[in-house]
């Protein structure tokens, strides 16, 4: 994945961009034909069919498994959160704790579908500043976040599920789909009349300079946004598939969508909650898998998807074929 420096941070993450790699379409041909040949009716698998080809495109294997998924959560802090009336103090703190005592839905999900679970800390004692004043990051700190959630699969894994956690966080999210698709924060909010004013102040005060997806993440995004692209753009050249969770996840995968629509071809959405949520993956392309109704952005929904993920795996690998019969 190693490209050649430029002058400014930014300019690396458009080189990578260039460079994606594409889909074993050899893979995804030869487990079709598989699919094909199975011992039941045509077309009777549904979705699941789609999702066996779809992990041995990236796989580059015919029949894959799954063997390391991870779940990789990202926590960061916010200062506009702190300044909103009824803010907790050390919420996003407490959830990093809840996590790392097992108490939490996914902990629960992870040992169900026997799944790493990984919590990055993203400088939980420093918030980004409040975005309805300041930059949410400078160029810098935004690619270095950003680099920081490449590494997240440095411990190796071959299906990773992305959450996010950080009070606040849904109104950054809300701002950044806001300013790269259009629209006013309430198209993209399922929150309060008061979230809603907090992210059109922030639209506000950077207006004029959010045409760039990049420039529009670190000004109105955060270091959780930045660090889940990052960790995106990783698994693509690692060609690790990846299920996208909650509307905050698809929010930073969709920086990366407007920059280059391809880059999210190794994605898909694991499940959709509320409207807002439903309007974000339509403008990226993506069909949620389930239908959850869960409004947690941990990455629980991710990991029920990959609970359906490695049943798709284990159908098409152990059932027979009609030449068997």
């Amino acid at each position: 994945m190693s490209r050649a420096a430029t002058g400014l941070p930014f300019d690396d993450i458009r080189n990578l961009l260039s460079g994606l790699p594409p889909a074993d379409e050899e893979a995804r041909a030869a487990a079709a034909a598989h699919t094909a040949s199975l011992a039941v009716p045509e077309g009777s698998l549904g979705r699941m069919a789609g999702l066996a080809e779809w992990v041995a495109s990236w796989a580059g294997m015919t029949q894959p498994a799954i063997t390391r998924p991870l779940i990789a959560i990202f926590a960061g802090t916010h200062g506009l959160a702190a300044a909103m009336p009824g803010a907790e103090p050390g919420a996003t703190h407490r959830l990093v704790e809840l996590y790392a005592a097992g108490g939490g839905a996914v902990n629960q999900l992870a040992l169900e579908t026997q799944a790493g679970l990984k919590v990055f800390d993203l400088a939980l004692d420093m918030p980004v500043p409040d975005i309805r004043a300041h930059d949410a990051l400078s160029e810098a700190a935004c690619a270095a976040t950003m680099a920081f959630g490449m590494e997240a699969i440095a411990g190796g894994t071959d299906l990773l599920c992305l959450g996010a956690a950080g009070e606040g966080g849904r109104i950054a999210a809300a701002t950044l789909v806001a300013a790269l698709f259009g629209g006013a924060p309430e198209d993209w909010s399922d929150g309060s009349a008061l979230a809603n004013e907090a992210a059109a102040a922030a639209l506000a005060t950077h207006e004029g300079h959010l045409a760039d997806p990049l420039e529009a993440l670190r000004r109105v995004g955060s270091r959780e946004l930045a660090a889940i692209a990052g960790a995106i753009l990783a698994a693509r050249f690692q060609r690790i598939p990846v299920l996208l969770d909650g509307f905050v996840t698809c929010a930073a995968a969709a920086v990366l969508y407007k920059l280059q629509p391809s880059a999210l071809d190794h994605c898909l959405a694991a499940h959709v909650c509320g409207p807002a949520h439903a309007r974000l993956l339509a403008a990226i392309g993506k069909k949620p898998l389930l239908e959850t109704g869960i409004a947690l952005e941990e990455g629980a929904g991710a990991a029920l998807a990959l609970g359906m993920v490695k049943s798709a795996l284990a159908i098409h690998r152990g059932t027979a074929t009609r030449d068997r019969l």
